[in-house]
Order: structure tokens, then C-alpha cells, then sequence
């Protein structure tokens, strides 16, 4: 039936389950990774009819997060959700009721305090990594960012909401600008050097992070069966907090405020 995998669950009934998935975790099974799923984690809680929803191999699964990305993911128990939701998701918040949000800790301080990246994503030649490229090569791409605190310019805590889904979005289109995710082992490399200008403690809290620093902290939807307005709020996990409090923040944040 699945596997044994820890799930915290911030919402379910009848039609879908809301989850706040730990860094680390992966969506669904792909070469290498078979099982220790997600999809194992949900096949395991509500038994055998998932694994007729969405397809074999992603059952209820209407959208993902990167193994190393924390935070919050509604997932399908029904035909009707499933659908719905799908649904939700392609619309990407344009007419139908979706928010997503998350928060990151960027190199470097943005020069506005907001503002919004229209760049076109493919995937790259190394096909490990995603690109921005020419209008014509890519699929249209729009992230909206802002600031929400500043660490003495060295590093920011920036909100970035979503009107598209594509893979990396978040993380390519802030390395785009020049603010590329902290800890983000694959489009901060350039960046490495600049730990060096960061207090000692946050020297070794980012020296520790495996994974980049990055958290899906609001979900926000219309119920796919109900039609009940329905949003969930995620705060940072106790190793971004962590993070947080080395680089010298004072104040405290409110993941989702002001979107």
C-alpha cells in the first residue's frame, strides 16, 4: 500500500490533503528515487484508491516542489479534486482563486523594494539546470518579488509570489537579476565567496544548510469541490529560522504578509 513515511498534514477531508513538506522530501518517484516519496508518504495515508488519481506514478498530484524546497502542497484524493485543482493550477491564479508564496534569503539587496521578472525558462543544455532564453526558445515565466527585509545589504529576505509553475522558476529567475537563492547548489555557485562577509554565525549556519533557502509559505485556493475559500500559511522551518536570526534580523516575520 505505500510506505511509512512522516506526513504533516495542516488540512484534509474527503476530497484533499494539504501538506507542509519537510526539505529533503521528495514529490514523486523518478529514476533513483523509487520510494521515500512523497507519493509513497500519500499512498501509505489514504490506502490503495490513490493510486488511480492522477496516474500511476503521480498519483494526486497536481503540482510539486523541488526535493530540497520546504513547505506547503495540496494534494488530490478524488476524481472531482483532482480535476478541479488541475484545473486551478494550469489557470495559474489568472481568473480562477490561487495564490502561492514563498520566501527566500537572497544574496545582495534588490536596489527597488519590489517589482516583477518576465523571463521565458527552457531547459538548459547541461538539462540538469533551467535558463532564461529568448521569447521565441522558452515558455513564459512570471515571478513578483518583495522585499521583505534586508541583512546590511550583504543579504535580503525577499517574498516571491507566482503567476506560472515552471520548474526553478523562483530560484533561476532570482539568479537572473542577481540574487541568487543562499545555499542553492546549483544556480548560486558564483556566490560562494560571499560568505565570507557575513557575521561568523551566519557563516556557519549557511555552511550547514543542504539545501537552498527556500520555503512555499502561503497556499491559497478555491476548494476544488466546495468552492470554499481556503488559505494556509507555513512559517519558516527551524533551520531558515535559524538562518534568519544569524544574519541579524530583529524583526519578525509574517510569511504572506502584504500579498
Amino acid at each position: 500500500m505505500g510506505e511509512k513515511i512522516p506526513l504533516k498534514i495542516v488540512f484534509e477531508d474527503e476530497h484533499l490533503v494539504v501538506i507542509d513538506k519537510p526539505a529533503g522530501l521528495v514529490v514523486h518517484p523518478a529514476a533513483g528515487h523509487e520510494s521515500g516519496t512523497l507519493v509513497n508518504a500519500l499512498l501509505a495515508h489514504c490506502g490503495a484508491s490513490l493510486s488511480g488519481i492522477g496516474g500511476v506514478k503521480r498519483p494526486g498530484i497536481v503540482h510539486r516542489l523541488d526535493r530540497d524546497t520546504s513547505g506547503l502542497l495540496v494534494a488530490a484524493k478524488t476524481d472531482a479534486a483532482h480535476h478541479g485543482l488541475a484545473k486551478l493550477f494550469a489557470d495559474h491564479g489568472k481568473t480562477l482563486s490561487l495564490t502561492r508564496a514563498y520566501l527566500a534569503f537572497v544574496w545582495g539587496a534588490p536596489a527597488r523594494p519590489s517589482g516583477t521578472i518576465d523571463a521565458p525558462l527552457a531547459r538548459h543544455a547541461s538539462r540538469r539546470k533551467i535558463a532564461v532564453v529568448p521569447v521565441e526558445r522558452g515558455r513564459r515565466a512570471l515571478t513578483h518579488w518583495r522585499v521583505i527585509e534586508s541583512f546590511a545589504g550583504i543579504a535580503s529576505l525577499i517574498c516571491c509570489r507566482l503567476e506560472t509553475g515552471r520548474t526553478h522558476q523562483i530560484r533561476v529567475h532570482l539568479a537572473h537579476i542577481g540574487h541568487p537563492v543562499l545555499s542553492d547548489p546549483v544556480y548560486a555557485t558564483g556566490f560562494k565567496s560571499k560568505t565570507a562577509r557575513l557575521p561568523s554565525a551566519a557563516q556557519a549556519c549557511v555552511a550547514s544548510l543542504p539545501r537552498q533557502a527556500l520555503h512555499a509559505a502561503v497556499l491559497a485556493f478555491s476548494h476544488p469541490v466546495t468552492g470554499i475559500e481556503m488559505r494556509f500559511e507555513s512559517t519558516l522551518p527551524p533551520d531558515l529560522r535559524r538562518l534568519r536570526e544569524t544574519l541579524g534580523s530583529a524583526a519578525s516575520a509574517r510569511p504572506g504578509q502584504g500579498i
